[in-house]
């Protein structure tokens, strides 16, 4: 907890730096507002425009959180289908790599046109971004352990979903940590691709509006709540991933 605050903290100082960076350069060169709008419109447009946060930002919120919970499932249980059948890693391994040179843009109106304007398909937009980081991860760590365990484990006549269970499981759960840190930042930026292709509400949506009527104010407070989401599911997961492997503490 005192090493998460302590996070919080840096976050605060580098965004106050960041912001005032961005002050400075509206003062000094002053663009457009339509261009870059000053930090207190930004901040002003989240308190005349509630519906920005109490409606938009909770629909992709709940799109996030979906989508998060169904791809690291998905990845989880892929990764444990290679490690129980061995051949199936070598078919599936090709195959979700070769999922990740298509972009995921092209994917969204895909979704969209098959699963509807709904939040199916947003869901379904941001489990396809974050699958993979989990997936693979844990796959990894899955694949990496003492080869001396299973040995042992193999003399006492382990069954393989023992061997899985027992002794690969355990050892690769740091690898799953890992892919739950990315897959937390990934999935709002995938949740956000998809009400981009077709939406009634959610971030995406309201920028597509704001972009239309070149509204660069209410774009900006649309990106300011997608990144306190995203640090928010990243400081969420990493006190949740601290004790799914306590005995593989990060060293200083």
């Amino acid at each position: 907890m005192h090493r998460i605050a302590g996070g919080f903290l840096r976050a605060l100082v580098v965004t106050a730096v960041l912001v005032a960076l961005w002050q400075a350069i509206v003062v000094v060169f002053r663009p457009p507002a339509f261009m870059l709008p000053p930090p207190l419109d930004v901040a002003r447009m989240l308190v005349e425009r509630p519906d920005l946060w109490q409606r938009h930002a909770v629909t992709t919120l709940i799109e996030t959180v979906a989508g998060l919970a169904l791809g690291a499932t998905v990845g989880v249980l892929l990764a444990l289908a290679m490690s129980l059948v061995p051949t199936l890693r070598r078919f599936l391994l090709p195959t979700m790599a070769a999922s990740q040179a298509v972009p995921v843009f092209a994917l969204a109106p895909l979704l969209t046109l098959w699963l509807g304007f709904g939040i199916t398909s947003k869901v379904v937009m941001a489990a396809v971004a974050i699958f993979f980081p989990v997936a693979s991860a844990f796959a990894d760590g899955l694949a990496r352990v003492d080869q001396g365990l299973i040995d042992l484990a193999r003399l006492n006549r382990a069954r393989p979903w023992q061997i899985v269970l027992l002794i690969r499981v355990p050892g690769a759960l740091p690898g799953l940590a890992t892919g739950l840190r990315l897959a937390a930042v990934y999935a709002p930026v995938g949740a956000m691709i998809g009400e981009w292709a077709g939406a009634s509400s959610g971030l995406g949506y309201a920028m597509l509006l704001a972009n239309a009527r070149a509204q660069t104010d209410v774009m900006f407070a649309a990106l300011l709540l997608l990144a306190v989401m995203a640090v928010v599911l990243r400081a969420l997961t990493d006190m949740a991933t601290a004790r799914l492997a306590p005995w593989a503490a990060e060293t200083r």
